[in-house]
């Protein structure tokens, strides 16, 4: 099917277009391939191991992770989130986390809960929607296991102080019963450089499909080594190895992916992933940069339009107009436009409350480092256009 005048401004939610190197990759192993992985020591099968192999090395390397092995592959950041979640809390325990995360955190922490008993504290940002790390650290109790913040809002853009919070927690407590660190890193992962060891994160999920530029269906956990032999598995089954064993391998990675992964999709994420290793990261830095700053200065520029948050250096913008319901605003867009646009709350209902946009949400426009000049200045003309007809 053929859309004609796209324009496609929702790269928070899911990036695109995908390089045709990443289509080709999946398209080559699902034509000469086709294995399965870790079941069979025959030639195509070892190739499928080998992808695997590849694609966690690459992803390793990329957020300095100590090993591949602390990589485990999931269908997307929220099977990867909920391993996490479900692997490390237990009945009983205290968690803490953030009102600027997405469902995929706050969702599965409010079912233990209500079912398990877990005490869970949400600590609320500021009007920019971004959390104080010394407001995280002081909830932290002696029976905290757990705490879970995004590293980038998906509704502003808005980047959270990971690294003080991570550091801040290792200080606070070095005894084998400290915290987890989870960090969400669905808006980061691919756009920013991110450094587990310096951040002191315990455990980084993030999918595929957004800023590093693979196919839907990728997504990873990283679990530190501190944590291999605490995390438990949530979902059981095969994985090709110790059949004889009614409990799942004690490794990792093999003790979080039971069951046939994704290898075409993973394909394609590896190629995603060396294009990454091997980019400019200052300019592309630089092009993210100027995306957002050219965003926020058109559109703040508007009187009837308000941006919610502070610029960030991301290229993701969220705003309201006055008369304008966010998901008329995005109607809209599209239909007179061509503009591809996501309104409501995006899975993140809690933080529009600070943000003033509660409860219909936002209208969210988020580029990508490709976005240009002249496509950003027609979405700010549009949105001139649809602002001054109610006037």
């Amino acid at each position: 099917m053929t859309i004609s005048r796209r324009m496609y401004l929702d790269h928070a939610a899911t990036s695109w277009p995908k390089h045709p190197d990443v289509l080709d990759a999946m398209d080559r192993y699902a034509r000469e391939c086709g294995a399965a992985s870790g079941r069979g020591q025959y030639q195509s099968a070892n190739q499928a191991d080998a992808i695997l192999h590849s694609t966690r090395r690459g992803i390793s390397r990329l957020i300095h992770g100590a090993s591949p092995n602390s990589i485990a592959f999931f269908s997307n950041g929220t099977q990867a989130i909920n391993a996490a979640i479900a692997g490390i809390v237990r009945d009983g325990d205290h968690v803490v986390t953030t009102a600027a995360e997405h469902n995929s955190v706050l969702r599965p922490l409010s079912h233990l809960a209500r079912t398990r008993n877990v005490n869970l504290t949400i600590v609320d940002c500021d009007r920019d929607g971004v959390v104080c790390a010394n407001d995280i650290l002081s909830a932290v109790t002696d029976a905290t296991r757990l705490v879970a913040v995004t590293s980038a809002s998906n509704v502003t853009g808005a980047e959270q102080p990971i690294q003080e919070i991570g550091q801040g927690l290792k200080q606070a407590s070095q005894t084998p019963s400290s915290p987890a660190f989870l960090c969400d890193a669905a808006q980061s992962f691919g756009y920013l450089r991110i450094d587990v060891e310096a951040a002191e994160i315990d455990l980084l999920a993030a999918p595929g499909h957004k800023g590093s530029g693979g196919p839907q269906g990728t997504g990873f956990l990283y679990v530190s080594p501190a944590w291999h032999d605490r995390i438990t598995a949530s979902i059981f089954g095969g994985t090709g190895s110790q059949s004889e064993s009614m409990e799942m391998p004690e490794s990792m990675p093999a003790k979080l992916e039971p069951g046939n992964l994704n290898v075409a999709a993973i394909a394609g994420w590896n190629v995603a992933i060396e294009q990454l290793a091997s980019r400019n990261d200052e300019h592309y830095a630089a092009a993210l940069a100027a995306v957002s700053k050219q965003l926020n200065d058109g559109l703040r520029s508007i009187p009837s339009v308000t941006v919610l948050g502070s610029p960030a250096r991301l290229p993701i913008v969220s705003l309201t107009i006055d008369g304008f319901p966010p998901s008329d605003l995005s109607a809209i867009l599209d239909a007179e436009f061509g503009i591809e646009a996501r309104a409501g709350l995006h899975c993140a209902a809690r933080i529009h409350s600070f943000l003033g946009s509660a409860p219909e949400g936002t209208l969210r426009i988020s580029g990508s480092a490709e976005t240009t000049k002249q496509e950003i200045a027609f979405v700010i003309d549009a949105f001139r256009q649809i602002a001054d007809s109610v006037h």
